[in-house]
């Protein structure tokens, strides 16, 4: 029993990190249809945010929660208004571009922080749950992941703003006609993307080794999670994270965490090739 309590702990944790890091590519990629090849930067910077914060003295939550998406958010806003807002539906451009603010900002990091792994011991303790040990900070993963997404329906579907933002992504002459900016609404919505990924980076902070190169760890698994959920952004999220969570964690506990990444991946093939419009385009038309 108690196995298979830690068990289904784990499989949630995966579920929710899938969400984390992908919430921000969800609102880029998925509404703004913008290839951000920088994600994983974006979580990287998150993450540097949130170690020299708490460093510096300020609560470890307030350099989490509030410090890294805001540091990271403002970057976004720089970057959009610099590079992205002339490149709005030129996907190849698009990446090509983004690349290179990937390595941009590896370099820059490597200059600032250097080549050598940094990072901040996670603020919440483990706990025993019979005869094994879970790690309580997971849960408080979980906790995060599941305010995201309640957050993320709120904003799109219940606020004028967020109504007015799918408009304009959908149509924006006809956003432009009713008197609406649709470049100050692309320019926000990447600002809230942006921000999203700089909160997942500084939640995983305390999980992880920092360096430079630490964003491509989930560019991937993000694309593949944010892909394969469709056009649906909240619904397609979710369905995509449970699914290869689910799949991912039972084969590590089966076999071995390698043999669940590949799990993961062989996963997403099968979906993409039976799915070709994700699993939303088949299960959620005109969702969210």
């Amino acid at each position: 029993m108690d196995l298979a309590g830690v068990i289904a702990i784990e499989i949630v944790y995966s579920i929710a990190m899938l969400v984390l890091i992908s919430a921000g590519l969800a609102v880029v990629f998925g509404m703004m249809r913008v290839i951000n090849l920088a994600h994983g930067e974006f979580m990287m910077m998150g993450g540097y945010a949130t170690i020299v914060a708490a460093k510096a003295g300020i609560n470890v939550y307030v350099a989490m929660l509030i410090v890294a998406p805001l540091v990271v958010g403002v970057i976004g806003l720089i970057v959009e208004r610099l590079v992205i807002r002339f490149l709005y539906g030129r996907l190849i451009d698009t990446m090509l571009a983004t690349w290179g603010l990937s390595l941009f900002f590896i370099g820059a990091a490597t200059m600032i922080f250097g080549n050598t792994t940094t990072g901040i011991s996670p603020p919440i303790s483990g706990f025993a749950l019979g005869d094994y040990q879970v790690n309580g900070y997971n849960l408080f993963i979980v906790l995060v992941a599941a305010v995201i997404l309640i957050a993320m329906y709120a904003a799109l579907s219940l606020t004028r703003f967020g109504l007015i933002a799918r408009g304009a992504m959908q149509r924006p002459d006809m956003a432009s006609a009713l008197g609406y900016d649709p470049d100050r609404i692309y320019m926000l919505t990447f600002f809230a993307g942006s921000a999203l990924s700089g909160l997942a980076g500084g939640i995983l902070a305390p999980l992880v080794g920092l360096v430079p190169t630490t964003g491509a760890t989930y560019i991937a698994k993000a694309f593949i999670t944010v892909i394969s959920g469709g056009a649906s952004v909240i619904a397609g999220l979710a369905s995509s994270a449970t699914l290869f969570g689910l799949i991912s964690q039972s084969f590590t506990f089966l076999f071995t965490p390698v043999v669940g990444e590949v799990a993961l991946l062989v996963a997403a093939v099968v979906l993409l090739r039976l799915l070709p419009q994700g699993i939303t385009g088949r299960f959620f038309k005109g969702g969210m």
